[in-house]
């Protein structure tokens, strides 16, 4: 992973010197822009429409251009001249596209020049070239010509035009940089882009060309589930958040579902697991609630109204979905922020009958329940390819507006997930453009990405870091915990003989230094040296059924069984192995309340061959004892 770097708790603020760089989430449904900010943080700015979630659409009318929510208005009455879907189109061929499924917007079609070349049609008003000058003819009362007759007037013409999908993205990606531009009043000289993990290499190059095209550098294409990673470990939601911890990310765009189990280590990024679903998107979501709000039109008004639409549909019902599409992502967005029910209204959605309804978030679950069970089921599959339990994960995060609903997060967290886990939800930045909103972490991931690469533009030995599919993001990790073992009697976390303390955690990816110091309690008499022993242990998940309160209000005279819950607790396996053990030679200990103490460094630096070095130290001075062992 390209991200394998660690990150300043937030980006340096003095990048007057560095190049105007810029991130952008680039959506097949939506888009958004992040910059940095005078205070150095990454921050999702606004187009000129105010929007930022940036619709992908363009729709062309007249002799105007539309792009964002302007031009998916435009699908209820010029769908033939709106464009949407493109992004996920680059790099493909016009045969490799389906041509099963219903549009309601302007379709593909096979460019007239190009073989095999998907291209869209679109008729646009072209002004009129400019008239020639109008000879000076005189007439016979003396009197120009021209200024009898008056200057031939030049009309626009209805053309038709095809413009390839690199073409559409080009331009859509233009509009993105002017509207950066236009924010920081200055030109954008480099670019991140978040893009989906499954994109092909050919996607990439095409979505290069078509950047490239629109006049902007591309610094780097970064994979979704690493922008979200990027961002929440330069950016922590929350003190809760452990530096250290594993992290699944969950990335739903929508037509597609992205998972990641990514070791987090000191701001090391490390994958362990990831998989990709096109059959899972967030658009069946929507197909859900306009089959609802469908049926509920068709109850008040006994107009007969079958959506989503087929490839066999009228022309009103295509104009009714494009409608109640626009209206549901309204309603999704009320249902995300509030407990209430949201209204889903549309103006004469079809034969001039209005659409005036309501939904509440028990329904609206329930609704997208089979979604949300896909999603959840997909998370606990992967969990456990990586070989992993749901009480190993310490955080989830969320990518996409689809993140932002409290039914999904429930849905997850009831497969089976700590308890203290944490999510977007539990610290209440799930929405509201905090450091963990769903809508706008990737786009901010994107431009710390880009402010880091611009900061070490002209540095040639750390630039190879950031490209992916080098020696230098192919690394090896720990299997197991590296740690030490101070002789006492056994802890609960620990049955190693006395206390344990994880240093180097499992799933570091390695080189890897860690230093630690402690307090040591020396007892009354000083023996003038303490020792401990280096261990390499396997981690266990402890699982016990426990009996849950009986249920309330059952019948006196049946005794009904309580329900078994289970709780699970880690552990240390006493097949561990024992490495080495030090003996740290104790100068300068102190007497507090007649017991001696002192304080005690020890440094432990595995590499990837698996030697481990071992330097202990008093603090205050102390001698350094110093063991070099090959696990």
């Amino acid at each position: 992973m390209a991200q394998n770097g660690s990150a300043d708790a937030s980006i340096n603020a003095s990048s007057s010197s560095l190049p105007t760089v810029v991130g952008i989430n680039y959506g097949n449904s939506y888009a958004s822009i992040a910059v940095v900010s005078k205070e150095g943080l990454a921050d999702c700015i606004a187009n000129e429409d105010g929007e930022r979630q940036i619709a992908s659409a363009i729709s062309f009318h007249g002799e105007e251009t539309y792009i964002g929510a302007g031009a998916k208005h435009q699908l209820v009455k010029n769908a033939e001249n709106t464009i949407i879907g493109f992004r996920n189109l680059l790099g493909r061929k016009f045969s490799e596209i389906p041509k099963d499924r219903p549009l309601v917007s302007a379709p593909v079609i096979q460019h007239p020049e190009n073989q095999d070349e998907p291209a869209y049609k679109v008729t646009i008003l072209q002004p009129a070239p400019k008239p020639l000058p109008t000879p000076s003819v005189t007439s016979s009362a003396n009197t120009p010509l021209a200024s009898k007759l008056g200057t031939p007037r030049s009309e626009p013409t209805q053309v038709e035009r095809y413009l390839t999908v690199s073409e559409v993205n080009t331009i859509f990606i233009k509009s993105l940089i002017q509207s950066a531009e236009d924010f920081l009043g200055k030109k954008v000289e480099g670019v991140v882009i978040a893009v989906p993990s499954w994109f092909e290499e050919v996607q990439r190059e095409a979505l290069i060309k078509a950047a490239e095209d629109a006049g902007v550098k591309v610094l780097q294409l970064i994979d979704d589930i690493a922008a979200a990673a990027l961002q929440s470990i330069t950016t922590p939601a929350s003190s809760d958040v452990k530096e250290d911890r594993t992290q699944l990310v969950i990335d739903l765009g929508s037509s597609s579902l992205s998972l990641a189990i990514l070791s987090i280590r000191q701001g090391l990024i490390y994958p362990l697991a990831s998989s990709s679903d096109p059959a899972i998107g967030a658009d069946l979501i929507d197909d859900k609630l306009i089959k609802f709000f469908a049926k509920d039109f068709t109850k008040k008004t006994k107009i007969p109204l079958s959506l989503p639409v087929t490839t066999s549909s009228s022309a009103a019902d295509k104009r009714a979905e494009a409608k109640l599409r626009l209206a549901i992502e309204h309603t999704k967005r009320t249902i995300s922020a509030s407990p209430g029910a949201a209204t889903c209204s549309v103006e004469s959605l079809k034969d001039g009958y209005d659409l005036s309804g309501t939904i509440n978030r028990m329904r609206f679950d329930m609704e997208a329940r089979e979604v949300y069970t896909k999603i959840a089921e997909s998370a606990k599959n992967l969990v456990a390819d990586a070989g992993l339990d749901l009480y190993d994960i310490d955080e989830i995060v969320y990518a996409g507006g689809t993140g932002c609903l409290p039914g999904l997060d429930q849905t997850v967290l009831d497969v089976g997930f700590n308890e203290t886990v944490i999510t977007p939800f539990s610290t209440g930045a799930a929405v509201g453009g905090g450091a963990s909103d769903p809508t706008t972490i990737l786009a901010k991931g994107a431009v710390v990405q880009a402010k880091l690469l611009a900061e070490i533009a002209g540095d040639q030995d750390l630039l190879p870091a950031f490209e992916t599919a080098t020696d230098h993001t192919k690394v090896k990790a720990t299997s197991r915990t590296l740690g030490l073992i101070f002789p006492e009697e056994a802890t609960e976390e620990s049955s190693l003989g006395g206390q344990w303390i994880p240093v180097i955690l499992k799933e570091t990816a390695l080189p890897a230094r860690r230093i630690c110091a402690f307090d040591v309690d020396l007892g009354k008499n000083n023996s003038g040296k303490v020792g401990f022993e280096v261990w390499e242990v396997k981690e266990s998940i402890k699982v016990e059924l426990v009996k849950g309160p009986p249920p309330e209000g059952g019948d006196e005279d049946e005794e009904e069984e309580p329900e078994e819950n289970e709780e699970k607790e880690k552990l240390i396996e006493k097949d561990g192995a024992a490495l080495t053990s030090i003996i740290v030679p104790i100068n300068n200990g102190k007497k507090e309340k007649g017991r001696w103490k002192t304080k005690v460094s020890v440094q432990l630096v595995a590499d990837e061959g698996g030697k481990v070095e071992i330097t202990a130290w008093e603090v205050d001075g102390g001698e350094k004892v110093h063991k070099i062992i090959q696990t």
